[in-house]
């Protein structure tokens, strides 16, 4: 090519990226983060070839490897990688998108609650070779009154529906189904999703949804069990590189199980606990020199969008209880669920509009962070959950799948500067895309609509942290680099809902840490490094 054309088509490049939310950082990055971004540019490439060209390792249960191919099919391969081995030491920001009820892995949540004689299983049928793999657990939190006595859920005696609790039914799983080994697969399996669901037998989007909705069991509705869940999810997040989390907590149950077996533990109970929680294990990081570590973290209000107006109208009152005795934990209000089948925002729009009224004469800030848009509909109602989100002032968008789809709010998006909560991997398993080459991220990103990655369900998914999103963003686009990454990450702190002060010492904290993050990335893979001697 003769270097005018070659000027030509370098101009044009360059004006048709100029709206993508990293021109500025790409324009204004330091030489160490230039370094970092090539040496992972090239690892990258390196590993398209090795790792999931034509020519690499099969995976089982996959006939084409590809970067950025279904998850739960190269989970594990993810793992063995060298840029997931810098991702994971990747400082990540925030989680702005995360479903409480599902952020701590299934394993650890039943090793939690193995240790509480409170809890119960039961099945409709007694567990067999030939039922086992159809049969999935009830739970229950039983009064000490109504304990039952030890029992097995494999003995020919077993009483389908009676419950027994749930260590011994462990302990006395029988060996030909794999003894308590066995027992913690099927549970395991109960309370996650794996490939063969996810691709073959519910492998589309109403289906995969029936899937996702049986894995929540309720488990974590006893206040002991909670506190601990709780903490577990901050220092999980804390240990993928995470300093700030907004999870959505579900408030359709009006009460939680306390200590005592009783249904009687009100909300600001949940909160005081949550409150308690944050600030031990803010306590415990600083004792160890992790104080810059963990920002903390606020409460996203959830009802559930099947709830009748009159229910909503109940949830908003308490929302804005909780928010005036507990200001500097509650930050948004959302409604949850699947949106297909589930009530669009239009049907609550008289308490929604309420209270918007309601916090205007209480001099309250409580900002709608809606779901909408996670859908494959165009002009369905699910996807006309858009408009109202943008009507009603939404703070950020959870999901947006269909956002690209609407040009006037996508230019909406870029003028309010309403970020897009972004979840990759949820998006893939849940049917919404094939893979994350076909995901509409890179074009929300195109065209400057700032993006927060987030999990979404990481206990259901596997995608445990946020490494894994950043992961399967990266190695799905030749534009997208460590720098891009970093834009994603700050956005994720930018767009919460910490306050101004609380906002600009947690981007301070996270530069700092971001830039050790670069060095360790040029010192370990970059020119003279054991790494890039290996490599070539």
């Amino acid at each position: 090519m003769d270097a005018e054309y070659v000027a030509e088509r370098e101009r044009l490049i360059a004006e048709d990226r100029q709206w993508r939310v990293d021109a500025l950082a790409l324009g204004q990055a330091t030489e160490a983060e230039r370094k970092a971004d090539e040496i992972v540019r090239k690892l990258r490439a390196q590993e398209n070839e090795t790792v999931w060209g034509p020519n690499a390792p099969p995976i089982p249960g996959s006939l084409h490897l590809f970067p950025g191919m279904g998850f739960l099919t190269a989970r594990e391969t993810i793992l063995k990688t060298k840029v997931y081995s810098i991702l994971s030491k990747m400082p990540k920001g925030g989680v702005l998108h995360a479903h409480l009820d599902a952020m701590v892995d299934a394993r650890v949540l039943l090793d939690l609650a193995l240790k509480y004689p409170a809890y119960h299983v039961r099945t409709d049928v007694s567990l067999t070779t030939e039922t086992i793999s159809t049969t999935l657990p009830e739970f229950s939190l039983l009064k000490e009154n109504e304990w039952t006595a030890p029992a097995s859920l494999t003995a020919e005696t077993y009483t389908p529906g009676s419950w027994v609790p749930l260590a011994q039914a462990r302990a006395a799983f029988d060996p030909s189904l794999g003894g308590p080994e066995g027992f913690d697969k099927w549970v395991i399996g109960a309370l996650t999703i794996n490939p063969t669901e996810a691709y073959h037998t519910h492998n589309t989007t109403d289906k995969i949804w029936s899937k996702f909705q049986s894995t929540f069991a309720g488990l974590n509705r006893y206040l002991p069990l909670w506190t601990e869940y709780i903490r577990q999810f901050f220092l999980s997040s804390v240990e993928d590189g995470i300093s700030y989390v907004e999870p959505r907590i579900p408030f359709f149950c009006k009460y939680m199980i306390g200590a005592d077996g009783e249904e009687n533990v009100p909300h600001r109970e949940w909160l005081i606990a949550f409150d308690r929680v944050v600030n031990e294990v803010k306590v415990a990081l600083a004792n160890q020199g992790r104080a810059d570590e963990f920002v903390g973290s606020k409460i996203i209000y959830s009802a559930l969008r099947n709830c009748t107006p009159d229910e909503l109208e109940w949830y908003l009152e308490d929302c804005i209880a909780l928010k005036q005795e507990f200001p500097h934990l509650i930050c948004g209000f959302d409604l949850v669920g699947h949106e297909d089948p589930l009530n669009p925002l239009t049907y609550y729009m008289g308490p929604l509009k309420m209270f918007v009224k309601r916090q205007k004469e209480l001099g309250l800030d409580i900002p709608f962070i809606f779901h909408a848009g996670e859908t494959l509909g165009d002009g369905s109602p699910a996807d006309m959950n858009l408009y109202d989100a943008i009507l009603l002032g939404t703070k950020r968008i959870g999901h947006g799948f269909s956002l690209v789809k609407h040009p006037r709010i996508m230019e909406l998006c870029r003028e309010r500067q309403i970020a897009v909560e972004v979840c990759p991997i949820s998006n893939e398993i849940l049917r919404y895309t094939g893979s994350m080459p076909m995901h509409p991220l890179p074009i929300l990103m195109n065209q400057g609509i700032h993006v927060a990655l987030s999990s979404d369900d990481p206990a259901i998914f596997g995608n445990m942290g946020l490494s894994f999103d950043f992961f399967q963003v990266l190695v799905s686009s030749e534009v997208t680099g460590l720098i891009t990454l970093k834009e994603m990450a700050r956005d994720s702190i930018k767009y919460s809902c910490l306050d101004p002060d609380e906002r600009a010492r947690a981007l301070s904290l996270y530069d700092k840490r971001w830039l050790t993050f670069v060095d360790w990335v040029v010192d370990t893979f970059g020119e003279g490094s054991t790494a890039y001697a290996d490599r070539n």
